[in-house]
């Protein structure tokens, strides 16, 4: 096969078999052409890919099996295997996935009554360092591409047969890593998502999970398709917030609900604030009264999620009738959810993954 050169982003490098998943259609459509192939056999193998959601280049059956060994030779579909799967009682599994270089990141399938849910990884770790995250504890090994990010949400409705066309799917930048730390690849892999022509899933369906970076959240506002934007907050005073969430010292307070007041709301749309709540730290009816006051005025839906424990994090999930009276008083002026933990069984939820084995 050819090689074609730097400007081909699909182009073979050092005899290493590169990954067609994360690659858009226009770029289906140079390599074809550089191939020699027509262009309808560049929106087969990207139907194959994306809609199909086929493991192996051998598995295009469209395709004459001289173009498949050909393409075979320096391509491979690229999606990431399955190393490690933990069934929760209540249905959720806590998926361990392998990427091509070896690395491994977490993946999770939640299933609900009317959808489904896949939260998923955009960094292998993550270098936020929240104090209450067991993916803190990692650090940061390096950032996923689009490829890795969309073949996550393809490797796991293969498992589980789910169809977006069919039935709706939920996806949440949710599970390890700073979303807006890899925005380049987080914006490419959603408008593969989002591709009508592709995995066809509303981008009003993907949410993508913030600690509050104050520039990257001005350039997530800029996106298109933009998914919804989750900030998670977790106190409504800076020493406290500082104190759980060390970035806080880089991006203050102030500086990030400014960002948030000014962010660009769709005529239907809301700010979702994420709150974790530690006990004795940020669950009293004061924070909840200071959450109200520093929201005031902002288009939000609050979801408290009571804190997941794991070892290593010097919190304590707070009693539930201190989360309800929490919950109680911010509802009266915003929408206001409580998150029911899903895996806690299997450390698949919320702030749990780890890549923990003993389970």
């Amino acid at each position: 096969m050819a090689k074609f050169g730097s400007y081909l982003p699909l182009a073979t490098m050092g005899g290493v078999q590169q990954a067609l998943v994360g690659q858009e259609l226009s770029e289906f459509l140079a390599l074809f052409s550089v191939l020699g192939e027509p262009s309808y056999r560049a929106r087969q193998a990207y139907h194959a890919l994306y809609r199909r959601r086929c493991r192996e280049i051998e598995d295009i059956a469209s395709f004459p099996r001289s173009l498949r060994r050909r393409l075979a030779a320096d391509y491979a579909a690229g999606l990431p295997d399955v190393a490690g799967r933990y069934d929760s009682a209540d249905g959720a599994v806590r998926y361990l996935l392998r990427l091509a270089d070896s690395k491994t990141v977490e993946a999770v399938f939640i299933p609900e009554a009317r959808r489904d849910t896949l939260c998923i990884s955009t960094q292998v770790g993550c270098p936020i360092d929240c104090k209450f995250c067991l993916t803190a504890l990692m650090g940061l090994e390096r950032n996923l591409s689009a490829g890795e990010i969309v073949g996550q949400v393809l490797a796991l409705s293969r498992e589980h047969g789910l169809e977006p066309r069919e039935r709706p799917l939920n996806i949440v930048m949710m599970g390890m890593g700073e979303p807006l730390l890899n925005l380049d690849a987080v914006a490419k892999a959603t408008r593969l998502l989002t591709d009508s022509d592709g995995v066809a899933i509303p981008a009003r369906r993907i949410t993508v999970s913030t600690s509050g970076l104050v520039p990257q959240i001005k350039a997530f506002a800029k996106l298109d398709p933009r998914p919804e934007l989750a900030v998670s907050l977790n106190a409504a005073d800076e020493e406290t917030r500082r104190r759980i969430m060390p970035i806080t010292a880089k991006y203050p307070l102030a500086e990030l609900i400014e960002a948030c007041r000014e962010y660009p709301l769709g005529a239907r749309e809301r700010m979702t604030f994420e709150y974790v709540l530690l006990g004795g730290v940020n669950d009293s009816e004061a924070d909840a009264r200071a959450l109200v006051r520093l929201l005031n005025g902002i288009r939000a839906r609050v979801n408290l999620i009571a804190l997941n424990p794991g070892p290593g994090i010097d919190f304590e999930t707070p009693a539930p009738e201190r989360v309800g009276a929490f919950q109680e008083i911010v509802r009266r002026s915003q929408p206001c959810f409580l998150r029911r933990p899903r895996g806690l069984d299997v450390y698949a939820a919320c702030g749990q993954l780890k890549r923990t084995a003993d389970c």
